[in-house]
């Protein structure tokens, strides 16, 4: 089909078809116009697989879903650090969806893990917004390189599941800017995303649905969006105010309730009908879209993508401890797979992105061949484990060489819908753990979870391998991974602190009644635990390897640049082990002035790229900084803004695992705008050159009425009392309104105002 004139078609509507436009046919479908020809279009849960529903369509799942592939989830993902990776699978999940003829996937989930205790966390990417948006923005690459729409998700601040639809997430703008925003920002900028999905919450009071700050003048008007926002499902208050915010497609129906209300707004003069045109307009632009480039005769290998699966999922898993080189495990030796998860894997998180699979592989199945036996040690639904579970797994483990407890958490304790209420796994399974540990000095536990557990055995096992939610072909990677058929490579895209409390979001978390203040600011994850060099139990970025990596050799292209200059920074990395492996190098910028007007994180990502190394071999990885990388959001301009000072470039593998630096000069182009008054005080004043020169006289007085005169006789204890310290301090902190107080006379009233007035010039 054609596209047709688009703005021709819509003038042919009538007021009542243009409103029906804006809200759903049913739970997955955009209305048509059969009159004009206009057809409906399909929409499917994502992120990490299809699930699409054929017949009656429900938001949670009640109703089964066709058979689909499911991929890592976003929480495994991330973890790879590798966007040609996850491009590569967002290709396969557009072949699947022009397959099913799906013009829309919902995802991916961009939303950034302010609390471990999030239920939603297993479908984001990590709690670092430059990474969040490096791997949303190739997924997105990916699918809509198959002409298949995705839709960004959840917009914005939507960073827990208690009272979802109804808190405010009450936040301020720089911390909303620097961590909440960039990854919706970049992917906007980079890969312009079909449609965008606004969430259910508030926003410093104003619903999502309805907030026109968020929907166009931050989305459309600044970053440049093209397509059409679709409320989250039932995420719509006031259809109304939401079609006057930039808000176009409602879903799910309504059954004609708002469609009524646009149309009555209309007539009533309370909505301009411009502005409904403008919402048909970009819904049919994307309708079209698709429907022009449908190739329903598209492949759907599911074995192959089965396989593919498994690769990705490998790249992704995240080894955290190897004491004494454990693994890998050596294919000639007993080894016992404890743990129901071995035989049947979590993959996935609970909701509205759960795959009908339509074949799934655990790590026993995937071990055929090998000497493996299997306990199930214990019963996922139960939170005790039976004596006689725990006494079959321990003499398992005797028997072997080496114990691989699959462990994590059950599906019950992370889902859409709630939050947890704690960070630990069942006790039955910490208790299976030490029970094995004791019995087998060669224990290894391999971890499925979409979110940081505490691991009080952490001591008492010699490996740990972080699988997260690694979807259906899980079995396959972790056999692959444990056994050394592939050399772990994943990261860790989240902090995982030693207990919950050490959260910066700990004592404010959930909120109650109405909002949730995020008080802890620009402070999440590793950004609080680097600033208050606070111990967790493994650090973001951190991840190892069965080989070894040397970095070296970190240089610049410039020692100085201007804030519109760019600065390359070059790091040599070598394989120094005797196995092939894969390398995250990683590089942070920090102020290496502690930033000297505000109070910043110590360092933060700006750069990440994975290399594929031979042993012996090396190789120069370069990343280019932009203002971006230097810049802070400045709210008295309500702008990026970089303060003039020497910035740190840091490069390693992990946070905080940095062995190299350098340092930059930039300086800033952009002159703050002076707004000082009676109250302003003089050290803020004395850091601007123009205004220093104004104020020389008046400060030369002032320093003068705070220090004692040498010709005067001054007693011990008048000396001890006023320091020069103290009398430069006194000055500094002093409103410009002291030289009224202190100038013995000489500054009127006018002569203040004049001041004023040639400083804030």
């Amino acid at each position: 089909m054609n596209k047709p004139d688009i703005q021709k078609l819509i003038a042919q509507m009538t007021l009542e078809e243009k409103a029906g436009l804006l809200s759903g046919l049913d739970f997955w479908h955009t209305k048509p116009v059969e009159r004009l020809g206009v057809p409906k279009s399909m929409v499917s849960d994502g992120p990490h697989g299809l699930r699409k529903q054929d017949e009656e369509g429900d938001h949670l799942g009640i109703n089964d879903s066709i058979k689909a592939v499911c991929f890592p989830a976003a929480s495994a993902t991330a973890a790879s650090f590798d966007p040609a990776l996850i491009e590569k699978m967002g290709e396969a999940l557009g072949d699947a969806c022009q397959h099913e003829g799906l013009s829309v996937l919902l995802g991916p989930a961009v939303n950034i893990k302010r609390s471990p205790l999030c239920g939603r966390n297993f479908e984001y990417f990590s709690e670092d917004p430059y990474l969040t948006g490096k791997m949303a923005t190739a997924l997105i690459k990916g699918i809509q390189s198959r002409n298949v729409g995705t839709s960004i998700k959840h917009f914005a601040l939507n960073n827990q599941e208690h009272r979802r639809m109804s808190s405010s997430s009450d936040c301020d703008e720089q911390t909303i800017r620097e961590i909440y925003f960039p990854a919706f920002e970049m992917a906007v900028k980079e890969a312009q995303p079909w449609t965008v999905m606004c969430s259910y919450n508030r926003i410093n009071g104003v619903y999502a649905s309805e907030n026109p700050w968020l929907l166009t003048d931050v989305l459309r008007k600044e970053w440049g969006f093209e397509g059409y926002v679709m409320s989250d499902w039932g995420a719509v208050a006031d259809r109304v105010e939401g079609v006057k915010a930039g808000l176009d497609l409602e879903m799910p129906a309504s059954g004609g309730v708002n469609d009524r209300k646009i149309v009555e707004a209309v007539r009533a003069g309370k909505l301009d009908e411009k502005l409904v045109d403008l919402c048909c307009e970009r819904i049919l632009n994307i309708v079209y879209r698709f429907v022009e480039n449908a190739k329903k005769d598209t492949p759907w290998d599911m074995e192959a993508q089965h396989l593919q699966a498994a690769d990705v999922a490998a790249d992704c898993m995240v080894l955290l401890k190897n004491e004494g080189d454990i693994l890998p495990l050596n294919k000639e030796d007993e080894i016992a797979f404890i743990g129901e998860f071995a035989q049947k894997p979590r993959f996935q998180g609970g909701g509205s992105s759960h795959i009908n699979c339509f074949k799934t592989t655990g790590a026993v199945e995937a071990a055929a061949g090998l000497k493996v036996t299997y306990a199930r040690g214990y019963d996922v639904a139960a939170d005790d484990a039976p004596a006689e579970m725990i006494a079959e797994a321990v003499a398992a483990a005797k028997k072997a060489k080496a114990a691989v407890v699959f462990a994590g958490l059950p599906d019950s304790y992370e889902s859409e819908g709630y939050d947890r209420s704690h960070m630990r796994m069942p006790e039955s399974q910490n208790r299976l753990i030490e029970a094995v540990a004791e019995a087998n000095p060669n224990t290894v536990v391999v971890l499925h979870n979409g979110s940081p557990v505490e691991m009080p055995w952490i001591g008492k096992v010699k490996g740990v391998l972080e699988a997260y939610l690694g979807g259906q072909a899980v079995g396959l990677a972790e056999v692959k991974v444990l056994f050394g058929d592939v050399n772990p490579s994943g990261h860790l895209p989240e902090s995982f602190p030693i207990q919950l409390e050490d959260n910066p979001s700990f004592l404010f978390y959930g909120g109650e009644p109405r909002g949730t203040e995020y008080r802890e600011g620009i402070f999440i994850g590793y950004r609080y635990y680097d600033k208050k060099k606070m111990k967790v139990l493994f650090p973001f970025g951190f991840g190892l390897s069965y080989t070894t990596f040397e970095y070296s050799n970190l240089r610049l292209s410039a020692d100085s640049i201007k804030d519109t200059d760019t600065v390359t920074a070059t790091v040599t990395v070598k394989n120094t082990g005797r196995r092939a492996g894969k390398a995250v190098v990683q590089l942070y910028v920090g102020d290496a002035e502690g930033y000297r007007n505000a109070i910043r994180p110590v360092r933060e990502l700006k750069g990440f790229e994975k290399v594929e190394l031979a042993p012996g071999e090396s190789r120069d990885v370069s990343f280019t900084l932009c203002k971006r990388a230097f810049a802070r959001w400045n709210t008295a301009i309500h702008d990026w803004w970089v303060e003039s000072g020497d910035f740190t470039i840091e490069a390693g593998d992990s946070v905080a695992n940095l062995p190299l630096k350098a340092t930059v000069k930039v300086e800033s182009t952009v002159e703050l705008p002076r707004n000082f008054d009676t109250n302003s005080i003089f050290m803020d004043v004395m850091q601007d050159p123009k205004a220093l020169g104004v104020m020389k006289p008046f400060i030369d007085q002032l320093m003068a009425a705070f220090s004692p005169d040498p010709a005067e006789a001054v007693s011990e204890a008048a000396g001890e009392a006023i320091s020069e310290d103290m009398g430069a301090a006194m000055l500094n902190y002093m409103p410009l309104r002291g030289v009224l107080s202190f100038g013995g006379g000489k500054v009127s009233d006018e002569m203040m105002a004049e001041m004023l007035r040639r400083i804030n010039e």
